[in-house]
C-alpha cells in the first residue's frame, strides 16, 4: 500500500489536510488518520461509545478488529482536541464520521481517498492504509521499541492464549509514544523546508 515516508512530503500532506475545506466529519477523520494510524475500516466505523475521553483511550472491541482481538488506541492531546471539535456535530449519534447523506451509516473509505486525491496526492503516493506504513516506518527509524509499534498497529499475536490478554500490553509506553508521535507530526507541519 502506498505510503509517504519522505518527511518534507509528509509535512505537505499534513498541511493540506489542515487546509481541507470539505465535509467537517470527513475533515476530522482525515486529521485523525495520521495520529491514530488504525486500519481504514476501523477509523471509518468508529463509534462514540468506544471512546473514553477521560481515560484518553479509544477501546475497539474484538468484533471490529481484523485479528478479532480487543485493541486500545491511546489518544494524544492533538487527537483529543479534534474529537472535542467533532463532538458537537456528531456526538449525539452513533458514528464519529457519519455519511453526508444519513447518520445511520459511516462515511465511505472511498470518500476519504477522494479527499486525499483532491489535495494532490496520487494513488502511488498515499492511501488511507498508508498512514499505518508511514507511522511504522518513521517510528522504527526514530528508535521506538518494535514491540510497542507492532502492538499499536494491532498486528496479530500468534499465541492465541497470549493474544486474549495483550490488548493493553505496553500501554504506558504506547501512550507516551503516541503523544510523541503527534508532537513529531506537528513539527513536520511547521518545517516547510524540512531537510
Amino acid at each position: 500500500m502506498a505510503a509517504l515516508t519522505d518527511k518534507k512530503r509528509i509535512g505537505q500532506l499534513l498541511r493540506a489536510i489542515d487546509a481541507y475545506g470539505g465535509f467537517f466529519p470527513m475533515r476530522c477523520a482525515i486529521r485523525l488518520a495520521p495520529l491514530l494510524f488504525v486500519r481504514p475500516g476501523e477509523l471509518q466505523k468508529a463509534e462514540w461509545v468506544e471512546f473514553d475521553l477521560t481515560a484518553k483511550e479509544w477501546r475497539l472491541p474484538a468484533s471490529k478488529m481484523k485479528m478479532r482481538q480487543r485493541h486500545i488506541v491511546p489518544l494524544s492531546r492533538q487527537a483529543l482536541s479534534i474529537l472535542a471539535e467533532l463532538q458537537p456535530y456528531t456526538g449525539n449519534g452513533r458514528f464519529l464520521f457519519p455519511s453526508i447523506r444519513t447518520d445511520t451509516k459511516p462515511i465511505s473509505i472511498e470518500s476519504m481517498l477522494v479527499a486525499i486525491r483532491s489535495m494532490g496526492f496520487t494513488k502511488d503516493e498515499m492511501t488511507m492504509h498508508g498512514f499505518r506504513g508511514m507511522a511504522s516506518t518513521l517510528l522504527n527509524e526514530m528508535g521506538y521499541n518494535r514491540d510497542w509499534i507492532e502492538r499499536q498497529l494491532a498486528h496479530g499475536e500468534r499465541d492465541h492464549v497470549r493474544a486474549a490478554y495483550n490488548y493493553a500490553e505496553h500501554l504506558p509506553e504506547r501512550r507516551r509514544m503516541m503523544q510523541e508521535w503527534a508532537d513529531y507530526l506537528d513539527g513536520l507541519k511547521k518545517l516547510k523546508n524540512f531537510p
